[in-house]
């Protein structure tokens, strides 16, 4: 009986370059989720329902609502020719923020640019961060004020969309700090909408505690009286700001920029507790 040949070694399998390590796993875990679960922190243009292109336009629209429309190619342009200390990212509670003369005393002086639409959610926010409102520009300081217009999500969803946001501004923008605005009660009377928009607050608080770039900054002065009601001297339609109202945010938010900005700077000025 003959023996079956003894088979010849398997030469050495030649050495590979080290891989990149993965990512931590709660980077790959928003990662997957951006990617295929969370329509929130999925980059999404707005769909132009109106035919006009409003939310891409590059110039105002005074027969909006007699209020400047401002959009994605304006803000894109006017990133080219501009170097603001602070930028602000939003929906319209940033946007209307720019028509209040507390914009002009507080945040003028910051050279800072104001990239809010009304109307947009988290996604909107993440596609117009993609696709070249920070590429030409280095600011200090990022402040981001969204999510309460993401009506289909949930409160995990809106804060994987934030959170999103953070991480893709701490990826092109590496030098700022990112300060994240909690989202406002809303409604006269107490509702689901207002009670997930605390929990959203909750969970981006707990989410970015430590993180050494970027900071939650609770944004309701106590515009919640003691019945449950909002008074429409605070929040003129219940949900956004009048003048009034815009008074103590941007005060609060005000603090806190000249602190980090100062921080920055080696000035020493010990930063604000941001969670209690």
């Amino acid at each position: 009986m003959v023996s079956p040949p003894t088979p010849s070694p398997r030469p050495p399998r030649p050495l590979r370059a080290p891989e990149r390590l993965p990512p931590p796993l709660s980077e790959s875990c928003d990662a997957k989720m951006s990617e295929e679960g969370n329509p929130a922190s999925r980059p999404t243009p707005v769909q132009d329902v109106q035919g006009d292109g409003r939310w891409m336009s590059l110039v105002s629209d005074p027969a909006r609502d007699s209020r400047e429309s401002w959009g994605h190619h304006r803000f894109v342009a006017d990133s080219k020719d501009k170097e603001p200390e602070v930028v602000f990212i939003g929906d319209s509670l940033v946007q209307l923020m720019h028509q209040c003369e507390i914009w002009r005393e507080l945040f003028s002086p910051l050279h800072a640019l104001n990239f809010g639409i009304g109307g947009d959610s988290t996604q909107h926010v993440l596609w117009r961060l993609e696709n070249g409102e920070l590429e030409h520009i280095r600011p200090k300081i990022v402040v981001v004020w969204v999510g309460t217009n993401n009506h289909g999500h949930t409160a995990e969803q809106v804060t994987g969309g934030i959170k999103a946001i953070v991480h893709l501004v701490n990826q092109r923008q590496p030098q700022a700090r990112v300060v994240v605005l909690g989202l406002l009660p809303r409604g006269q009377h107490p509702n689901p909408l207002r009670e997930k928009n605390r929990q959203v607050n909750e969970l981006v608080r707990a989410a970015l505690a430590g993180h050494p770039r970027a900071h939650f900054l609770d944004a309701d002065p106590g515009f919640v009286h003691s019945d449950g009601t909002i008074s429409h001297h605070d929040m003129y339609d219940y949900l956004h700001l009048s003048r009034l109202g815009y008074t103590p945010v941007c005060r609060a938010l005000h603090s806190l920029l000249l602190r980090l900005l100062a921080q920055d700077q080696g000035q020493g000025v010990p930063l604000p507790e941001l969670t209690p």
